[in-house]
């Protein structure tokens, strides 16, 4: 029976060929039973790009990041709703239970995260600012700044056959953030899985029109389509990185994460009797089979020290005697399935065959078809499964080049061996830049040593010890917080990284004009912008009534030496600079005995506040506080404080208010200034509505 032509979702509608008889077709890995057949042919590929510059721009550019922030959760949860049938589906790509944690709980959780960073790093509007004002007048009239704003084109995401939910939505979460629409390409093996996961969020009903479209086969010629305002983002071998780059305008931003010699080092003071050395090897054993060892960021050289290599290969060969169970994923008990493809299979074992060739020797397994054991729980060889056990293999003396260039994308690392910490660290550098390097050492010297030396070539080191060990997400895992990406050979790219993705969407700009001007750009209120202290005092506004630039001009208030002492008494701050006429004089910041900084910060609040309950809520922090000028006894200070950013929740009825602060002497000197963090409610309830007999002015 012949497989049906997967579909893709181009402008908001499901599509296929009606046929082709030069469909792909994809294999179960276990059974070689055909699953899918791919195929774009007669796509227009200029329709679905239009269709995300015009649709999708116009639906995502409707909402703030907030919006879009609690749509990725809401995508996330539906997804969770349907991991069991993800699950089950994986497993026809060779992907054990374990496997597809990392890759749908990894995708999913990648969804949760952008959605949690972008409420609580983004604003609740259209625009991220980026870094201080940069005063650019003596004045204050002239002013600048970065802010980032989200590309007009679309983002053509295309995707590694070894994470099909994941890797499509590292790339989906922050590309959606930003505002910009998602063109996902799969890859062929693994295109039915991509296919059913976007079927769910299509079926929700919850993706906003044009945002999403998928495009299960050739993409023809959608690259030389692309234009300024485009990107691209890849994951993949170098080799069709290069080639990519090459079909793409050199206007269109193009970010690749591709294939490195990822290196394990176990430092010298991580000897078999050490924790750090069972970590090291139950790491190893982790990255050797987690997803049949096709993963990026795999450990593809274990570098150890040259009297370490045989303890390390003996208490892996026993680790995977005891806990590989070879077979279909579908089998009880089984840990390690197979590749996601035989032709998969045959290039990993052509690319152990040159490693051979360049001189190593196999240490463990064996490039023979194992026993498996089959979905019906019998055991023997599986002609029609891509089948492989794992592989080590050992480099004598100096490792020839090919062991720090050839990828063998499966269950092989090799052993390396070093006689010095700078020898260890030439060897990872050998690599040409990677992904990800673990060290696993508990001495500190070590640690910095070997990161001043190797930090160049990587995107990201892991150290591993006693202390972390059980904690640590891994060396192959990356993270929606951390950078993912590498120098050279690992594409020079870079991924993920919190809110850093999310700005790789979008243009950073420098902005210069008027404190007015930047005002209405950024919804942020700059000193010199218009402000208004007439009317309600703020604290009686809720966030509907609320508007930038409200402001309190306080009364003045007297400090006195009898103040100073009663706050140093009462609070235990008898820092000689409040208490000692003659030891604070003598400091070259002190005319004698100032007050407190937090004295008046604490006096400040009092001079702003309106006391009654109201739609203010709660004070939530105080940031970039700074003291400026010292206050003497007999100086009086005032407070200015002005609404300066108000982000309303999206799941909440309150928001936050970022109010700027600003302390100044008699002289008009400022004495302190900073950010006050309040919450206040969206509406006035009806108590608050009365008119206040006790408030402050």
């Amino acid at each position: 029976m012949t497989a049906a032509i997967l579909p893709s979702y181009v402008g908001d509608a499901w599509w296929a060929p009606e046929t082709d008889p030069d469909a792909a077709v994809v294999r179960d890995a276990s059974t070689g039973a055909a699953v899918a057949a791919v195929s774009t042919r007669g796509l227009d590929v200029e329709s679905v790009l239009r269709h995300a510059r015009t649709v999708g721009q116009q639906s995502l550019g409707t909402l703030t990041f907030h919006q879009r922030a609690v749509l990725l959760k809401q995508f996330a949860i539906e997804l969770t709703a349907h991991k069991e049938e993800l699950y089950e589906l994986s497993t026809r790509s060779g992907s054990t239970r374990r496997d597809s944690l990392n890759d749908i709980d990894g995708g999913i959780g990648v969804l949760f995260t952008y959605s949690s960073k972008g409420r609580r790093e983004m604003p609740n509007s259209q625009v991220y600012l980026e870094g201080a004002i940069e005063p650019l007048s003596k004045d204050g009239s002239f002013l600048g700044r970065h802010i980032y704003t989200r590309l007009p084109g679309a983002a053509l995401q295309i995707n590694a056959f070894n994470f099909p939910m994941w890797g499509a939505l590292e790339k989906f979460a922050p590309a959606f953030l930003a505002g910009v629409p998602s063109i996902v390409k799969p890859a062929t093996p693994t295109a039915y899985v991509a296919e059913a996961w976007v079927r769910i969020l299509v079926d929700s009903g919850l993706l906003p029109a044009g945002s999403l479209q998928l495009i299960s086969g050739g993409v023809h010629d959608l690259l030389g389509r692309l234009a300024l305002g485009d990107t691209v983002g890849f994951t993949g071998s170098a080799t069709t990185a290069a080639r990519l780059r090459g079909q793409v305008d050199p206007a269109v931003r193009f970010t690749s994460e591709t294939d490195s010699i990822n290196a394990s080092v176990l430092a010298p003071d991580a000897t078999a009797d050490t924790p750090e050395f069972d970590a090291y090897v139950r790491q190893l054993m982790v990255e050797l089979t987690t997803k049949a060892g096709q993963k990026c960021t795999a450990i593809r050289r274990a570098i150890v020290p040259v009297g370490s290599r045989d303890d390390l290969v003996a208490a892996l060969q026993a680790s995977i005697a005891s806990r590989v169970v070879i077979g279909d994923p579908r089998a009880e008990g089984v840990t390690l399935g197979p590749l996601v493809s035989v032709a998969q299979r045959d290039e990993v074992l052509h690319q152990v065959g040159v490693l051979q060739d360049a001189g190593g020797t196999l240490l463990i397994g064996s490039t023979d078809r194992p026993e498996v054991t089959r979905a019906d729980g019998t055991v023997g060889t599986a002609d029609d499964g891509a089948f492989l056990s794992p592989l080590v293999i050992g480099f004598d003396g100096v490792a020839p080049d090919a062991a720090h260039e050839v990828e063998a994308f499966g269950p092989v690392t090799s052993v390396l061996t070093y006689s010095s910490l700078a020898e260890a660290a030439e060897l990872v550098g050998r690599g040409g830049g990677s992904l990800v390097t673990s060290v696993a050492t508990h001495d500190p010297q070590t640690a910095a040593e070997l990161i001043a030396r190797i930090g160049a070539f990587n995107g990201r080191v892991l150290f591993l010890d006693r202390d972390d060990a059980r904690s640590s997400t891994g060396h192959g895992a990356p993270v929606p917080h951390l950078v993912h990406g590498g120098p050279g050979r690992a594409g020079g790219g870079e991924e993920l990284g919190g809110i850093r993705a999310v700005l790789h969407y979008m243009q950073r700009t420098a902005v210069q004009g008027s404190p007015r001007m930047l005002t209405a750009i950024t919804g942020v209120w700059h000193a010199g912008a218009d402000a208004d202290a007439t009317g309600t005092h703020p604290f009686r506004k809720s966030l509907a009534e609320l508007r930038i630039g409200d402001r309190v001009d306080s009364a003045e208030r007297e400090v006195t030496l009898a103040d100073i002492e009663t706050f140093a008494h009462f609070t235990g701050d008898t820092f000689y600079a409040h208490m000692d006429e003659a030891a604070a004089a003598a400091n070259p910041f002190f005319p004698g005995r100032v007050a407190h900084g937090y004295l008046l910060v604490s006096w400040a609040a009092g001079l702003f506040v309106d006391p009654a309950p109201g739609p203010v809520l709660a004070n939530s922090g105080l940031e970039n506080l700074r003291f400026i000028t010292p206050v003497s006894p007999g100086d009086r200070i005032r407070v200015t404080l002005t609404a300066k950013q108000i982000t309303p929740r999206e799941t909440d009825e309150y928001g936050e208010v970022r109010w700027d602060a600003v302390i100044r002497n008699e002289r008009d000197e400022v004495v302190a200034e900073y950010d006050v963090l309040t919450l206040v409610a969206k509406e006035l309830a009806p108590a608050d509505a009365e008119p206040s007999t006790g408030a402050a002015a």
